[in-house]
């Protein structure tokens, strides 16, 4: 990763560890700043297509969840060039493995 952006919770408190370890830039968005986490919005709208805001994932299924999933990672972006989430994975861990 080159970057890294999170909310300012409790749960990230570390992260700015992240930057001593690795070349990897840490951003800590402000409240109620979604279009500081544009990617993050970007998945949230995706998924809402499915699970609407308010309603508890408790309500949906693992396997409706796992569609949904599934969906989301086989969907082309724009960002990867018009690649798969899938893809872009599958690429980088033979990097990993086989390089």
């Amino acid at each position: 990763f080159k970057s890294f952006t999170c909310d300012n919770g409790s749960e990230f408190a570390q992260m700015s560890f992240l930057e001593q370890i690795s070349d990897t830039k840490v951003y800590f968005a402000h409240p109620y700043s979604s279009w500081e986490r544009g990617t993050n919005e970007r998945h949230n709208g995706l998924i809402r297509r499915f699970i609407p805001k308010g309603n508890s994932l408790n309500q949906f299924s693992i396997e409706s969840i796992a569609r949904v999933q599934n969906w989301c990672n086989t969907l082309p972006r724009k960002i990867l060039d018009y690649l798969t989430p899938d893809e872009i994975f599958e690429d980088k861990l033979k990097q990993i493995l086989y390089d």
